[in-house]
């Protein structure tokens, strides 16, 4: 019989990092000693330029990398080999590419595929994929082929396949990256009616103002600021020392207006 998942801790965050550093077998240094916590429930954007250690970062949580010095915790569970299972089970990654996690015949059973590899069946597995589907507004594609969708259904596909899981956080590498308006306007919508933590990697930058109310730099291996998204891209010092640029003409003093919510 299988082991029945570790209960999270009611109390402790989504995501506790503490002082993580990490060298690659080549001898770059790629995290100096970060310090993260992520409440439950909490939307946070993870920016900063190129070769800041974001993507290093991100593969600890869910134990893809591992050795470094520092703990790692989810949930109140450190990630670590006993738990590896279960951590990827609450740590959901959503890559850039959606066609980097979509590979089955039709959308139910790239949906179906995680939870049934957890071992569910028959009825409840199929009402795990329908609710899934439904907090993305795919439902109406469950029997098509992922390659006959467009990229942005393709992109809420690759996030309900993560939802079915039922993780404590979702992480999103690039959420908007090759969107048009239109889809992109469409996942911040779907994004914001999710009740999960949502940590955000993105160079968009009004992106992360319209769905993060928090945002932290990392930067040199370190996280530079950590502060109310809206008041750090509003410092232009902050923003050019760590090579971030607003696009011409955005003021983030200004709020977005919301748009409907998903249908």
């Amino acid at each position: 019989m299988s082991q029945s998942p570790v209960a999270p801790l009611s109390f402790a965050p989504s995501l506790e990092v503490n002082g993580l550093a990490y060298a690659y077998p080549d001898g770059h240094q790629a995290l100096f000693g970060v310090d993260l916590t992520v409440e439950r429930g909490e939307r946070v954007a993870l920016l900063g330029p190129n070769g800041a250690g974001k993507t290093t970062l991100v593969l600890h949580l869910n134990g893809i990398l591992t050795g470094g010095v520092g703990t790692v915790t989810v949930a109140g569970l450190p990630v670590a080999p006993q738990h590896l299972k279960e951590i990827r089970r609450r740590v959901g990654i959503v890559f850039q590419d959606p066609d980097d996690q979509l590979f089955m015949p039709t959308v139910r059973e790239d949906v179906a595929f995680g939870p049934a590899a957890a071992g569910l069946r028959g009825a409840e597995l199929e009402d795990t994929v329908r609710r899934a589907l439904a907090r993305v507004g795919m439902e109406e594609y469950a029997d098509r082929p992922p390659h006959h969708l467009s990229f942005g259904q393709r992109r809420r596909v690759a996030v309900a396949t993560v939802l079915a899981m039922e993780p404590e956080i979702l992480v999103l590498d690039e959420p908007s990256s090759n969107l048009d308006p239109a889809s992109r306007r469409e996942l911040a919508d779907i994004l914001r009616s999710l009740d999960v933590t949502v940590l955000m990697v993105t160079h968009d930058l009004p992106y992360a103002l319209e769905l993060c109310p928090r945002a932290v730099i990392l930067s040199g291996g370190v996280i530079a600021a950590d502060a109310p998204t809206g008041d750090l891209l509003a410092d232009e010092e902050l923003m050019r020392r760590h090579r971030l640029e607003l696009p011409f003409g955005f003021d983030p003093t200004v709020r977005p207006t919301r748009g409907p919510g998903p249908r």
